[in-house]
């Protein structure tokens, strides 16, 4: 059993970005309507509008753990919970749930800072990863050393994606959340081309890890409009993890981790169900297709890269994929999260397991890798 002592840190978790991020921080005499800000329609919902996109705030603010029904999304920013955007709140919310720390992911800015990475203006791109990225460290990091903050940058150009790498960690930012699929966003080189190469190797030399959140790609099912919001809901947050399989095996054979041999690629809100069959795929093709690289994809994957699990069992896949290469999540305050019953989550997940593993996975793997220090 689980003790209420165990160290634990939560290696995915979303902050929802509240109205007023972009509007106090960008020039409104610049960028006038363009800056990202909350409308109401004639109906009475919210809608968030982006460079004259709209996304519905019923679609953006995920937070059904800590609604009063889970499949109830909030339609007005007034009805969305403190405990998701407000970082004192959080932090009893942590409280409740037994977390010691949380590494933060964004919401609106998109999963893997995907809603900015499709303007075609790279000015207004900057702009808007800047202002949430100092929003960030100024409410967030600077509220609690529990919050680790990781920073989104421009997908183009690259030389403004290195020097916002640097000006973030500079600030206190601890990763680098990138989208795994930035050519399906704006006409930019896929992501395995040597254009790249000045973010991965900018990543290595801070130490920090480049992190792809699943579903940040448009590899998914779209959900049948015969579908209830609730099924519609639970197919998207099963084929969530399951795109991520896409961006894991383009890794493993890109070459990006031979050429950067320490470079830390996390695979957020990927579950580990499947890691066990693609690492055994993955170097059964590296063999019969005589792929010749220097390591095979799993000597490649256990050297660099970690998976993150909230509800799988873990002893039958740790066995395959290495207790040193997996993360635990509660993923507050999403519909499917383990919160507030996370350490009886991890009890039932974690049975049979050694301490030592049990400790690497809850906290000991995010520690070293983000450089948290835990009394």
């Amino acid at each position: 059993m689980m003790q209420a002592h165990e160290k634990l840190i939560s290696a995915v978790d979303h902050v929802v970005e509240g109205p007023e991020v972009w509007t106090q921080r960008l020039s409104k005499s610049k960028w006038g309507e363009r800056i990202p800000h909350i409308q109401r329609s004639p109906d009475g919902t919210d809608l968030w509008v982006v460079d004259g996109r709209n996304f519905w705030l019923s679609e953006i603010a995920q937070v059904g753990a800590v609604m009063a029904d889970r499949m109830d999304s909030p339609t007005r920013w007034e009805d969305v919970p403190d405990a998701s955007y407000v970082a004192a709140a959080r932090l009893k919310a942590m409280d409740q749930d037994g977390v010691d720390c949380a590494v933060l992911y964004p919401t609106v800015a998109g999963f893997s800072g995907e809603t900015f990475g499709a303007l075609a203006d790279p000015h207004l791109e900057l702009a808007c990863v800047q202002a949430y990225n100092d929003w960030l460290i100024e409410e967030w990091a600077s509220a609690s050393d529990r919050f680790v903050p990781q920073c989104i940058v421009p997908v183009s150009p690259i030389d403004a994606a290195v020097a916002e790498i640097k000006r973030a960690v500079g600030k206190g930012h601890r990763g680098v959340v990138f989208p795994a699929v930035p050519m399906q966003l704006r006409d930019v080189p896929h992501i395995n081309s040597l254009d790249y190469d000045p973010i991965w190797a900018a990543c290595q030399e801070l130490e920090v890890p480049v992190c792809f959140h699943a579903g940040s790609s448009q590899l998914q099912f779209p959900p049948a409009p015969t579908l209830s919001p609730a099924m519609a809901a639970a197919l998207r947050a099963v084929t969530r993890p399951a795109s991520a399989v896409f961006d894991f095996v383009n890794i493993l054979f890109s070459r990006i981790l031979l050429r950067f041999p320490s470079l830390r690629v996390i695979f957020a809100e990927s579950s580990i169900g499947w890691g066990t069959f693609l690492l055994e795929y993955a170097d059964h093709q590296y063999e019969q297709d005589h792929c010749g690289y220097e390591l095979k994809p799993s000597e490649m994957f256990r050297r660099q890269c970690y998976l993150t699990a909230w509800y799988d069992p873990v002893k039958g896949n740790a066995r395959h994929i290495g207790a040193n290469n997996i993360m635990w999540a509660t993923k507050f305050p999403r519909a499917n999260s383990s919160w507030p019953d996370s350490r009886a989550f991890i009890d039932k997940c974690f049975t049979g397991m050694s301490e030592e593993a049990r400790s690497q996975i809850l906290w000991g793997n995010a520690a070293r890798l983000y450089k948290i220090k835990l009394e």
